[in-house]
């Protein structure tokens, strides 16, 4: 498609870029100490050899001590970063990819009890609700060294090999002195005008352009309008774009819009699925028209149709479509190959970024090789020999095992009890705004159907089902049912349903309802929020110190905004020891891990969220015929290496059980269980 708007050249002053598709800055958390090493390479590197034509790395790099990396992030202020960074630069240089990285002082966005645990420090006083710290207001030698500190930072990226830097200045400290809200400063980098909360930032450019020269691009990633009262407005962040651009400093814009300094904030910033795609794509295209200078953007630009839209209509010159390239790092090479529909698509789960703001690192919900370049495969090699592989069970984790092993070649049949594929992702997707979900399930069908995998559904299969195959391997992918259980009791508890009771719509909810919620995860979350739809008085209720802690930050955001519209109740730090009947309602008795305490309380339904007990029946029945009899070799499956045990020399078949067949865990750990066992059988 030689006049795809997307694949047009563009020219970045004197850098030519191959193409309008980038990732921009983000921190996948991978650093080791501080450095991007190996596994933060073969990242970035994975999605330059597929076609990217700019690269962003890092978000953000801190240039200074007293920017405690808050999301593990790479640290700009240390000289030894400059071989790791020219390890990384080379890499993607190889495949033909520019590359850039994201520097910022992090100010009030950090803890002060990380790193050197030095005081985090900011324009004003007030603390960031996303990191709780409070701020030492910045004094004229923090700010002179915190100038020094940028400009040391991106010469060292410029010796590094990087073609190009992006200031960070959206809700870091650049940003805290540039907005109205953040700025309690007097005198030149005071609150008094524009011009004197924007000196702090226009100096820090200063000090880079004396230090890197003019043959090194400059960029900064800036919000052009906070849209909260009191905050940098539309008119005021283009009169701030202007400014950038007469002091000639700079090369590109890359655009947000918002603030980031509580999680409702951050996720209007970067929308989650079942909001609306690209929802700020025509303010940055209004910037641009109003400089005229190259502009970037991302924010939710999840197909190649949005990001076709954005280039031919030019609003922007650069498209962003960085989770987009978690999910398929190989989206441009298959748009130039007329391979569109077999692009992986990213569903807007977010757990990528979930993950970071925990403190973890970034992981896509269904594509495990992503972060694991060094072990996983983006790409499935074909096997040696063909082998009959019986699969049972249709959710993710079976339908990615048998989509990898139809790719490796094998003659593959999935077994499914229900009429339709999904497992528990159908459930998932009874909430409106998670439809996006069954793009999970359509995509790996998509690709099953390509490679001629059979399909037996509406059916439950026995021992004899399989056996009668003569499989060489055999799949259990049956998932699990809903525990009632309670914790450390016998037996299902009485007179209570399950979660999945509520969101397939086999129980109604009605009346005063608790959701009681051991798990912390997304069903209770979900089946809270129907029920309150439906007009049920609810109350959720938890042993643990927060709600639904394994949700995470960004994705509780809209459960908590339908929740508390519907006034539900959030009750925390207390457990649901049992529930008897009482006349026509139920009597719950509710104690607590943190005394010997107890009530009562009278509901008309009580729903458990206890996670699946796995359904594991015909494993144990296939088990004495496998060859492995179901053992796990784990050095092999943590290394993805092919499984090799035999301790059952009359068996047949190698056996093996994968998600919540084996345990209740959640969907990127059956997907996982599956790449990694099958891209080697």
């Amino acid at each position: 498609m030689p006049n795809d708007p997307i694949l047009q050249p563009f020219q970045l002053r004197h850098l030519t870029l191959r193409n309008r598709v980038m990732t921009t800055s983000h921190e996948p958390a991978y650093p080791e100490n501080g450095m991007p090493k190996e596994r933060y390479a073969a990242y970035h590197a994975e999605r330059a050899k597929a076609g990217v034509a700019l690269t962003m790395t890092a978000g953000s790099a801190v240039v200074s001590r007293d920017s405690p990396p808050s999301f593990n992030n790479v640290l700009a202020y240390k000289d030894e970063v400059v071989p790791w960074i020219r390890q990384l630069t080379d890499a993607c240089h190889d495949h033909g990819c520019a590359v850039m990285i994201q520097l910022t002082h992090l100010g009030r966005r950090t803890g002060w009890n990380k790193g050197h645990w030095l005081p985090s420090l900011s324009s004003g006083p007030h603390r960031e609700p996303a990191h709780k710290a409070f701020a030492k207001i910045v004094e004229d030698w923090d700010i002179a060294r915190i100038i020094r500190d940028f400009a040391d930072a991106a010469e060292r990226m410029k010796e590094g090999g990087m073609d190009g830097i992006e200031i960070e200045a959206y809700g870091h400290l650049i940003d805290q002195f540039w907005s109205p809200l953040t700025n309690n400063l007097d005198g030149p980098y005071g609150n008094a005008t524009l011009q004197t909360r924007m000196q702090f930032g226009l100096d820090v450019l200063d000090a880079i352009r004396d230090r890197v020269g003019r043959d090194f691009i400059v960029g900064i990633r800036y919000t052009a309008d906070e849209v909260e009262k009191g905050g940098i407005t539309p008119q005021v962040g283009l009169e701030m774009a202007q400014i950038l651009k007469d002091s000639g400093k700079i090369d590109f814009f890359n655009i947000i819009r918002g603030r980031v300094h509580s999680d409702p904030a951050l996720t209007d910033v970067i929308p989650l699925q079942g909001m609306a795609s690209a929802p700020h794509l025509d303010f940055a295209g209004s910037v641009r028209a109003a400089t005229g200078l190259p502009t970037f953007h991302a924010a939710r630009i999840p197909d190649v149709a949005t990001a076709r839209h954005a280039i031919s209509s030019g609003l922007l010159d650069m498209v962003g479509m960085t989770r987009a390239h978690m999910a398929d790092p190989h989206i441009v090479r298959k748009v130039m190959e007329g391979r569109e529909d077999d692009i992986r698509p990213c569903v807007g789960a977010t757990y990528c970024l979930d993950r970071i703001y925990q403190g973890g690192e970034a992981l896509c919900i269904h594509n495990p090789a992503t972060g694991r370049e060094l072990s996983m495969p983006h790409v499935i090699a074909p096997a040696v020999a063909s082998r009959k592989i019986v699969i049972v069970g249709a959710g993710p984790g079976g339908l990615e095992a048998a989509r990898v092993c139809a790719e490796r070649g094998h003659d593959v049949t999935v077994f499914e009890a229900a009429d339709q594929p999904g497992g528990q992702i159908r459930l998932t997707t009874q909430t409106p705004r998670k439809r996006e979900m069954i793009g999970i399930i359509d995509w790996r069908m998509a690709q099953c159907a390509a490679r001629d995998v059979q399909f037996q559904f509406n059916t439950f299969a026995e021992a004899a089902d399989v056996t009668t195959m003569n499989p060489d391997i055999v799949i259990i992918a049956t998932g699990g049912l809903p525990n009632l259980e309670l914790f450390e009791q016998r037996g299902e508890a009485a007179n209570v349903i399950s979660t999945w009771d509520i969101l397939s719509g086999d129980v109604k909810p009605a009346g005063r309802v608790l959701i009681y919620d051991e798990s912390g995860d997304n069903p209770a979350m979900q089946a809270a929020e129907m029920a309150a739809e439906a007009g049920a008085e609810v109350e959720v209720m938890t042993p643990d110190r927060s709600i639904a802690p394994d949700i995470m930050s960004m994705n509780l955001t809209p459960y908590l905004h339908n929740l508390q519209k519907h006034g539900v109740r959030l009750t925390v730090a207390e457990r649901l020891l049992g529930v008897t009947r009482d006349g026509n309602r139920l009597c719950a008795t509710i104690g607590t891990d943190y005394s010997d305490f107890t009530r009562e309380a009278h509901y008309d339904q009580v729903v458990v969220n206890y996670g699946a007990r796995p359904l594991d029946d015909l494993y144990f029945d296939l088990r004495d015929g496998a060859s492995n009899r179901g053992e796990l070799d784990h050095d092999a499956f943590i290394a993805g290496k092919p499984q090799t045990l035999r301790t059952n020399l009359q068996g047949t078949y190698q056996l093996f059980r994968i998600g919540d067949a084996v345990s209740s865990r959640n969907t990127h750990a059956a997907i996982y269980d599956a790449l990694r066992l099958c891209h080697v059988m």
